[in-house]
């Protein structure tokens, strides 16, 4: 194994009616709170209500910030940014799924000292402290509850980055499955793809980790046997509970430790899918994975093949490929970019903002000729 630092300070509590102990511990935290939440569905499952209730309880007054959307953008954190200065906020509680919650990081780093969230993202401007956060968790998909990572869009330029910081680690996420039994069907499945996305990722990064590598067969198996299941019985808590609980653990670090990093250049290509045409992240993931893992098939064949025969029960990495494009189109998500019914004009516009953007992997370098040859493959 690599040499490894494990830490993840994230206080998480997890179940039905875990928000109920919010109002005991907020008050450590501050007196006023800045509220991020979508457009509306935290207010409409009920959430949005329970949290409210929580923060009279603990007499915290509070500001809210509405309307995040999928595939977040710079100009929504950087208004509730000026929001939250402005009230002298001194914490950030997010309610939502990923995108509300990497919102949420970005503005509880910039609130302190005023940075621009966009020269945060490209490391222009570097935090030195950030807000508390508390993350209330209504779609499970991203880990992003329990973990140093955050992503953000700019429609301007078209791109779609990553950052991470130990600053933005939440301080305390309550995970109430309960929350997710409206979630659709087609982000039930996105999200499910998201997991499966997370833990190859992981798996296929860099040093020889033999039990990071069984806990990502183990998240792998978990998704699977209750994929099939949930996306026929979406209001089944039980079904709810376990997909929760396997996408946070999916990138909540375990699946890291021993190797120096995860690969991410499927991310990396997958984000251009969405800064582009604005398509959901779990559909663009479940488009790149197979043709990034034709394009590497050779060099990777030995873990391809033992990911595929430990997950999958089949011999060689073809056999993998296949069965995670079967995977993917069973739960009703599309595999290659016709099923995005892009028209050529438009892969034409995504090869050129690959071209230009350069997009590329930790472990797996991928050339300009390669990101050409990886379109083809997603055709």
């Amino acid at each position: 194994m690599e040499k490894f630092v494990a830490y993840n300070p994230t206080k998480l509590f997890f179940g039905s009616k875990c928000v109920s102990s919010m109002s005991k511990y907020l008050p450590s935290l501050g007196s006023k709170a800045l509220i991020i939440t979508g457009k509306h569905s935290a207010k409409k499952i009920g959430v949005f209500d329970d949290v409210i209730s929580q923060l009279r309880q603990a007499n915290i007054s509070f500001v809210e910030y509405s309307g995040i959307k999928p595939n977040p953008v710079v100009d929504d954190v950087q208004k509730a940014i000026e929001l939250g200065r402005s009230e002298n906020v001194e914490m950030v509680i997010a309610i939502g799924g990923g995108s509300v919650i990497d919102s949420a990081k970005i503005i509880a780093l910039c609130i302190p000292q005023n940075h621009h969230p966009w020269k945060v993202m490209k490391g222009i401007q570097k935090p030195v402290k950030a807000l508390p956060l508390v993350t209330v968790l209504t779609l499970a998909a991203t880990g992003t509850e329990m973990n140093q990572f955050a992503v953000l869009q700019n429609d301007e330029t078209h791109e779609k980055l990553g950052f991470g910081s130990p600053l933005i680690f939440p301080t305390m996420s309550f995970c109430d499955p309960t929350y997710t039994l409206t979630v659709s069907k087609e982000y039930t499945a996105w999200g499910l793809v998201d997991i499966v996305a997370h833990c190859l990722e992981a798996y296929f990064g860099n040093g020889q980790a033999y039990l990071s590598d069984k806990i990502v067969v183990s998240i792998l198996k978990e998704v699977i046997e209750i994929g099939d299941q949930l996306l026929i019985d979406l209001k089944n808590y039980e079904l709810r509970e376990r997909m929760m609980w396997a996408s946070t653990c999916a990138l909540n670090g375990i699946t890291l430790h021993g190797r120096k990093s995860g690969d991410w250049g499927v991310h990396d290509v997958a984000h251009h899918l969405s800064a582009l045409f604005d398509i959901p992240h779990g559909a663009s993931l479940s488009v790149v994975y197979p043709a990034w893992l034709k394009l590497f098939k050779k060099p990777l064949s030995e873990r391809i093949s033992w990911l595929g025969n430990e997950v999958f029960g089949v011999k060689n990495a073809n056999a993998t490929i296949k069965k995670l494009e079967l995977l993917f189109m069973f739960w009703n998500c599309p595999i290659n970019l016709s099923m995005l019914q892009l028209k050529p004009k438009q892969i034409d516009e995504f090869i050129a903002l690959l071209r230009q953007h350069k997009p590329t992997g930790m472990i797996q370098p991928i050339t300009e000729e390669q990101l050409v040859e990886l379109v083809e493959l997603m055709k």
